[in-house]
């Protein structure tokens, strides 16, 4: 597209490897780092390093896509969207650098002269077994496959908001 420059994207795949299904952004950033991707688009697997996925926020993003283990709401396996804005980050939230949420990392942001992205939504898969043990279980192993199509939309979205999706 002539005259125009490339949204900034960043995909951040939040999760523990050691904790079984808490495993599953990191394996979908991992297999989305493996493919072709858009111009402006960065992929990380932050794991649990939150503090680094709070500095690397301080960059401008025209949009941040957070990929994370959901809690179990009766359908193991199943994937979803949700957008995160102002009003779903709480104040005053505790920062441990090694335990942060994605909502305590975007809450501390504005305490790191930061502000939100231009959109922040969360691609996340219910999961049931968090337990010590790497590997995902056969539903949320499943479910990265449908993560990653997922992600590709999302980013086509944010790429060329006229486009099809």
């Amino acid at each position: 597209m002539a005259g125009t420059t490339a949204a900034r994207v960043l995909v951040a795949g939040i999760g523990n490897v050691f904790a079984t299904d808490d495993g599953f952004g990191p394996e979908v950033a991992r297999r989305l780092s493996e493919r072709a991707r858009p111009d402006g688009v960065r992929v990380v697997d932050y794991g649990i390093r939150g503090m680094h996925l709070a500095y690397d926020l301080l960059d401008p993003w025209d949009a941040v896509v957070l990929v994370d283990a959901l809690p179990d709401r009766g359908a193991v396996g199943a994937v979803a969207v949700l957008e995160i804005g102002p009003e779903h980050l709480g104040a005053g939230a505790q920062v441990d650098a090694h335990a942060m949420d994605p909502a305590t990392v975007l809450a501390t942001l504005s305490a790191l002269g930061g502000q939100l992205p231009g959109r922040t939504l969360l691609v996340g898969c219910q999961v049931a077994d968090t337990g010590e043990g790497m590997g995902l279980t056969p539903p949320v192993e499943a479910a990265v496959g449908v993560a990653l199509d997922v992600v590709d939309a999302l980013l086509t979205c944010e790429l060329h908001p006229s486009g099809v999706v």
